[in-house]
């Protein structure tokens, strides 16, 4: 069997229903082969097609519902490509589907931009490989499916990822005190419901509060860090000092620091792996309520990644407590 047929069998789910009925699948490409291509994986996998038109389709007539699943290709950016790119975001948004959408490096900002509300995978110049990955990733997020396991590496990989931000919350959780929570699965900052109160609260004027929080490093320390960081690549293969999550936060919090907003093509080359690679770590570690999206009120078209104000808290008591130490940072 060829590698691609045997990913797509790793894919391959039975619905778990008694009615045998399958998710429906909506593809949207202007490349006719891109498009021929996606159709055949997404049937493969064993969704139905609800539509397979060229991006135009979008802005045409009276819209159809959407599948649950929905495919969209867009290399290179146009006023009509993101016209249909908001409208499908907020379509998708409203109907609850799975989004996935294909581009490339030079039109990664935008296309960011235009999905402000649908959560979607984005892959950037990806192979048909990756692209039935991406298919299996959203099966695996549907209740009630019969999903064989994905292949053995892409397994792997998808465990690290998901522990790594994991410890990496649990760790800031432990340096950021009352400020983080733990919700839904993943760990999240949120605003403690009161400030902390000393231990004479309710006896007196009840005014002891909690110590001023400690600000953020001085961002040339931290630019300092990342250039040390990065020149190990030009002795050592630069896989053995992967840390795609700690090199995103040394970025935002040199960036905060410095009043400058990063956008995410900025982000993913800040993270030292491929983009769509990247991409999945921002997507973790926003859920992870490390990271969140900031919108640009001068321009629609554009949006940037920041610290959420937690995870920046955090950042700074970390580095405020390796001054303590006098200990060298990494």
């Amino acid at each position: 069997m060829a590698p691609i047929d045997t990913l797509r069998a790793d894919f391959a789910y039975q619905p778990a229903n008694d009615s045998g009925a399958a998710l429906a699948v909506s593809i949207y490409a202007d490349r006719d082969n891109v498009r021929e291509q996606m159709r055949d994986d997404a049937l493969e996998a064993g969704m139905v097609l609800r539509e397979c038109a060229p991006i135009p389709a979008l802005l045409e007539g009276e819209p159809g519902p959407l599948g649950e699943v929905v495919l969209f290709d867009c290399p290179q950016v146009s006023p009509r490509t993101t016209a249909a790119l908001v409208r499908l975001d907020e379509r998708v948004a409203r109907s609850g589907a799975h989004l996935v959408v294909s581009t490339s490096v030079a039109a990664l900002d935008e296309v960011f931009a235009c999905c402000e509300r649908s959560a979607p995978q984005i892959l950037v110049d990806p192979t048909q490989a990756e692209r039935v990955v991406a298919i299996g990733r959203v099966l695996a997020q549907v209740p009630n499916l019969r999903l064989r396991e994905l292949s053995g590496d892409d397994r792997l990989a998808l465990l690290r990822l998901t522990e790594q931000v994991g410890e990496i919350a649990l760790r800031l959780e432990r340096l950021g005190g009352e400020g983080l929570s733990a919700s839904g699965g993943a760990f999240r900052f949120e605003s403690p419901a009161q400030a902390y109160r000393g231990p004479n609260h309710g006896v007196g004027d009840d005014r002891h509060i909690r110590a001023p929080r400690p600000a953020l490093p001085d961002p040339r320390l931290v630019r300092k860090i990342i250039a040390q960081r990065q020149a190990r690549a030009r002795f050592f293969d630069a896989e053995l000092f992967g840390d795609p999550a700690w090199d995103i936060l040394l970025d935002l919090t040199a960036a905060r620091a410095e009043h400058v907003r990063v956008s995410v093509t900025s982000l993913c080359i800040a993270s030292g792996v491929p983009p769509t690679t990247a991409l999945r770590w921002i997507g973790q570690m926003t859920q992870a309520g490390l990271l969140e999206r900031v919108e640009d009120d001068a321009d629609r078209r554009r949006a940037f990644i920041g610290l959420t104000d937690g995870a920046a808290d955090a950042m700074a008591r970390y580095f405020a407590e390796l001054g303590k130490a006098g200990a060298p940072v990494l």
